[in-house]
C-alpha cells in the first residue's frame, strides 16, 4: 500500500555531513508526523527527531544543533541533514510516517528500510 524509500547514507569522516532523505509513496491521502530514528549495533533504536506536518520540528539532545528535519509536503519526503558527525552517529537510520491511507482511511505508522550511516577516518 505506501512504501518509504531512503537514500543518502554512507561513510563519512568525523566533522563532515551528509543529508538522509525518505520519499513515501503509494495509496496516501495525508501524511501525519514524519520521523528519524538510528539504531547502532547492540543498542536499542532511538528517536532522532520528529516533524509534524505543519513543519513543528524537535530534535534529540544528542543531536540538537547539528542534525536538523525538514520536510517537503507536496513530494511527501522527509530529510534529515546531518552536520559535524561524529563517530557516536554511526547507525542505521530508519524513516517513519504516520500515513492515513486512500480508501479505508484507517491510519497507521509506516517504516523505511533504513540507511547505513558510517563515520569514520
Amino acid at each position: 500500500q505506501v512504501q518509504l524509500v531512503e537514500s543518502g547514507g554512507g561513510l563519512v569522516q568525523p566533522g563532515g555531513s551528509l543529508r538522509l532523505s525518505c520519499a513515501a509513496s503509494g495509496r496516501i491521502f495525508s501524511i501525519r508526523n514524519m520521523g528519524w530514528y538510528r539504531q547502532a549495533p547492540g543498542k536499542e533504536r532511538e528517536l532522532v527527531a520528529l516533524i509534524s506536518s505543519g513543519g513543528s520540528a524537535n530534535h534529540a539532545d544528542s543531536v540538537k544543533g547539528r542534525f536538523t528535519i525538514s520536510r517537503d509536503n507536496a513530494k511527501n519526503t522527509v530529510y534529515l541533514q546531518m552536520n559535524s558527525l561524529k563517530p557516536e552517529d554511526t547507525a542505521v537510520y530508519l524513516c517513519n510516517a504516520d500515513i492515513i491511507v486512500t480508501g479505508n482511511l484507517l491510519l497507521n505508522r509506516y517504516w523505511g528500510q533504513g540507511t547505513q550511516v558510517t563515520v569514520s577516518s
